[in-house]
């Protein structure tokens, strides 16, 4: 069975720095794409930062110049190391990945949801 487990989030003040790390743990074949989301106050999740395949990054407007996507395809892992955090950067965070798994015998793709991280950047 396939899970994503995430880490590193919480408090930091701003100007600050956070990392948050994204394991993909299970018998996966490739990584599709991996990317890190926040909820909104409308519930829904908006992209931060998204790896596309190896070369292929985007970043949501706010993030750019200040986040960065790392993705260690050895570790199936993704990281996000954020800088110069503001106050309007706090939120839950939510890496999501799209995967091609070993189910069985057979690869098939799954696309999985991590458990949220919580990023308060406050003094």
């Amino acid at each position: 069975q396939v899970r994503l487990v995430e880490s590193g989030g919480g408090l930091v003040q701003p100007g600050g720095s956070l990392t948050l790390s994204c394991a993909a743990k299970g018998r996966i074949e490739r990584i599709n794409s991996m990317g890190w989301y926040r909820l909104t106050q409308e519930n829904k999740r908006d992209p931060v930062a998204v790896q596309r395949g190896p070369a292929v990054t985007e970043y949501a407007d706010a993030a750019k110049g200040r986040f960065t996507i790392d993705l260690d395809d050895h570790a199936d892992t993704l990281y996000l190391h954020m800088n110069n955090l503001k106050p309007e950067d706090t939120g839950a965070y939510y890496c999501n990945a799209d995967l091609r798994v070993w189910e069985e015998e057979e690869v098939r793709r799954n696309v999985l949801w991590g458990q949220g991280t919580q990023v308060t950047v406050s003094l």
